[in-house]
């Protein structure tokens, strides 16, 4: 094996202090995929052997060319040469007791921010831009910042995100945006991209809905559900000038970022400003107006399109014996009581300890610095103890809710205890709640799980706890111990999660969409590096390509309605998730109400071609011949068409299509049975359900297709797909069936003009 080292020297103290870049020439292929994809142009090919060469005193060790090199030719030794991440001051607030002050400070001065921008390296396929779920320009709007141009930042991101301020507050940047950055997958500490996001949103006004195209001038959307994925999906539509009306159950919009994220994490006046800009556009917003599954198909004859984005709120309970004691609460009526309760300094009703008046405000060790009956109590181990007129509050979770909860509890003077069952170790928790909840004084027990409830007089008063035991992240824990504690307890609140309504699960196939990745990624996202990144430290060790290609499917699915003139976005459609992911979905679902500009009278509106996509699985060349004959039928007619392999027809290009044409040929023995090609059987076995999609479909045959046909239009509609024309040919040309009699037949079933395409077809 040939080495090659270019530029560096060979002193050992020098690789020590500098980056020092190996290179095989065996290995290399002159692809150059490295020396594009460096953002400090160290990389070059040598003309005479046609391989990659490194000048050693320009690397800085961010090692992109070691992710992207597609045959692992390059490596690098030695450290980074990057400035130090800059830091943000602490805030710990000195009274706790009703105080929703919030607690996570952003960039104070422009030196500091313009210190960490410089960081960024503006790489050439910026990975943190996949890592972002709304594909923000992050290198774009860094690029402001260090220009010290607020209004271009803000235009940057307008592009791709509505909720700037909120986002760069409660994201989970480490296995997102920053997580992907290319300092954290090397390694190191990435850009501190929430950060200098924030900075953009908080000093200088955050920009209303201003309309950029009339494509939805004529288009009046319903959309269910009020929070981040209703916000995306009414704002996308609203600059298109559509006509938008939301229903939402609770009265007061914003839905999760309401009343699921406290104060102290987002403030109210950062929650309420993107339905204040809407009202202000025009969008029609009707609180309290809950639209059950049974009401759907009404709402569809009312409107052309409906977004469905009413979230996944239904409280997870533990089933343990007393859990239907009075004081056990889910996290919702304790977020939204809670709140209320410490904003108007008053006691949460039903949180007593020796009486209402003792609540807040009473009793020694309530204040910030929680002494022995705030945040101390007794451990993991124990009985029961009093803590005199401090209540308890046991909270069953860890997570970031729970972590909301038990925050919140301290802010009414109480006393709370976190217990999760997972080993801390692979707990789906960000590492600043929890140290930020220890600080304040919460109690947190991992591998600690809630066993029975006890009361007195119909009341829960203590809980028995047993121990856990997680030995992987991949396998759940076990119970190795139990009543191994007892705590007195004053209410206990089921922080644990949310799941689907089963009343719309009932009526949407296919939902819950799985983000996981399956297959092999694209060319694009396999390119980046970011699949072969592994799991960074900075990441939690998270697998951080393979998270970012598993939200990107949920985000492209979204665009892709269940039913006719319906759309799923946000935790609706993929279960409990994230804010931005949300957000993601309902603008992604809002853009392809404007693609396909349906109407609940079933009229294609003029001014925009029929958008066709011909698929077909051919292995001697006759399928594919039948398949662009159609074609050539089609685009006679101004469609807009595109012919690909059926196998590289995914989500995507399903959701962009009104009209899918599928040609495969027939397979098998006259005697032993027919059926359509084998792969094309495995690429509709991996579809989605289809949503009432349209659907063309034919074979070809050298004996007979018997019943192939018919199974293929069976699989179709099984998946909720609407087979609107079909036919088979065989080896030989018949005027009553040729592709472009099919082509025909499916247009005129769309509504299309006939006289566009009749003088596309031969004579027979």
């Amino acid at each position: 094996m040939t080495l090659t080292t270019l530029g560096g020297s060979p002193a050992d103290a020098a690789v020590a202090s500098h980056p020092k870049v190996t290179v095989l020439v065996d290995r290399c292929a002159g692809c150059q995929e490295c020396v594009v994809r460096c953002p400090v142009e160290a990389l070059s090919m040598d003309v005479a052997t046609w391989t990659a060469i490194a000048d050693d005193s320009k690397c800085i060790g961010c090692r992109q060319c070691v992710r992207t090199c597609p045959f692992s030719a390059i490596f690098i030794d030695g450290p980074m040469v990057v400035a130090e991440r800059v830091g943000r001051p602490a805030h710990h607030l000195e009274q706790l007791e009703g105080n929703l002050e919030e607690t996570r400070l952003g960039f104070s001065s422009w030196a500091d921010v313009v210190a960490e921008a410089s960081r960024c390296l503006s790489c050439p396929d910026p990975t943190c831009v996949r890592g972002c779920p709304v594909h923000n320009d992050i290198p774009g709007f860094i690029a402001a910042v260090r220009g010290g141009d607020l209004d271009e930042a803000h235009r940057v991101l307008r592009r791709t995100t509505f909720l700037p301020d909120v986002c760069s507050r409660v994201c989970d940047q480490a296995v997102q945006c920053e997580g992907a950055c290319t300092w954290s997958l090397a390694g190191g500490a990435p850009v501190a991209i929430g950060a200098i996001e924030r900075f953009i949103a908080d000093n200088a006004p955050v920009p209303g809905v201003e309309q950029v195209s009339e494509r939805g001038r004529d288009l009046e959307v319903a959309i269910v559900g009020s929070g981040p994925a209703g916000i995306a999906a009414a704002w996308e539509l609203a600059q298109a000038g559509a006509s938008v009306t939301v229903f939402e159950k609770d009265e007061q919009p914003g839905g999760l970022i309401r009343w699921g994220i406290p104060d102290f994490t987002l403030p109210r006046s950062v929650s309420s400003r993107a339905w204040d800009a809407l009202e202000e556009a025009g969008v029609d917003l009707r609180c309290g107006s809950e639209v059950a599954p049974s009401e759907l198909a009404k709402l569809s004859a009312s409107y052309d399109a409906v977004v469905l984005a009413h979230g996944a709120g239904v409280p997870m309970r533990l089933p343990v014996k007393g859990g239907d004691l009075e004081g056990v609460w889910d996290a919702t009526r304790f977020l939204v009581e809670a709140r209320a309760a410490v904003a108007e300094h008053r006691p949460l009703a039903g949180l007593v300890a020796g009486g209402p008046d003792d609540v807040v405000g009473a009793g020694p060790g309530t204040g910030a610095g929680g002494g022995s009956g705030a945040g101390g109590g007794s451990g993991a181990g124990g009985g029961s103890q009093s803590y005199g007129l401090i209540p308890t509050v046991l909270v069953v979770g860890a997570g970031n809710t729970a972590m909301d909860v038990a925050r919140l509890a301290r802010r009414l003077g109480a006393r709370p205890i976190c217990v999760d069952w997972m080993d801390r170790r692979f707990a789906p928790v960000r590492p600043d709640e929890l140290e930020e909840a220890a600080l304040e004084g919460v109690d947190i027990r991992f591998s600690t799980t809630l066993g029975r409830l006890e009361g007195q007089d119909g009341h829960v008063v203590a809980a028995v706890l047993d121990s856990t035991r997680q030995e992987a992240a991949n396998r759940l824990p076990e119970i190795v111990g139990h009543a191994t504690a007892t705590e007195r307890v004053d209410l206990v609140v089921m922080a644990m999660g949310y799941r689907l309504d089963q009343g719309y699960a009932s009526v949407l196939p296919g939902v819950p969409v799985s983000r996981r990745a399956s297959g092999v990624a694209d060319r694009g996202w396999q390119a980046s590096g970011l699949i072969a990144a592994g799991a960074p430290a900075f990441a939690r060790h998270q697998p951080i390509g393979q998270l970012a290609l598993g939200r990107e499917n949920a985000r492209v699915r979204a665009s892709l309605g269940v039913g006719d003139r319906l759309w799923v976005a946000g935790d609706a459609l993929v279960g409990p998730a994230t804010v931005v992911e949300a957000m993601a979905q309902g603008r992604r679902a809002a853009q392809a109400i404007l693609d396909e500009q349906p109407r609940r009278d079933g009229h294609q509106p003029s001014g925009r071609p029929l958008r066709v996509l011909v698929g077909y699985e051919s292995r001697a060349g006759h399928t594919e011949r039948a398949a662009r004959a159609a074609a050539a039928c089609l685009a006679a007619s101004s469609a807009e068409v595109k012919i690909v392999p059926l196998s590289s027809i995914g989500v995507a290009e399903l959701a962009s299509a009104d009209l899918v044409l599928v040609g495969t040929w027939v397979e098998g023995l006259v005697v032993a049975g027919v059926r359509s090609a084998k792969a094309t059987r495995q690429w509709l076995a991996a579809l989605p359900p289809l949503g009432g999609k349209h659907f063309a479909i034919f074979c070809t045959y050298g004996v007979a297709p018997r019943g192939a046909l018919s199974a293929l239009q069976g699989e179709i509609e099984s998946r909720g797909g609407v087979v609107v024309a079909s036919a088979a040919f065989g080896p030989r040309p018949s005027a009553e069936s040729s592709p472009e009699k099919l082509a025909l037949s499916a247009i005129e079933k769309l509504g299309a003009q006939r006289s566009t395409l009749e003088a596309s077809i031969p004579a027979a």
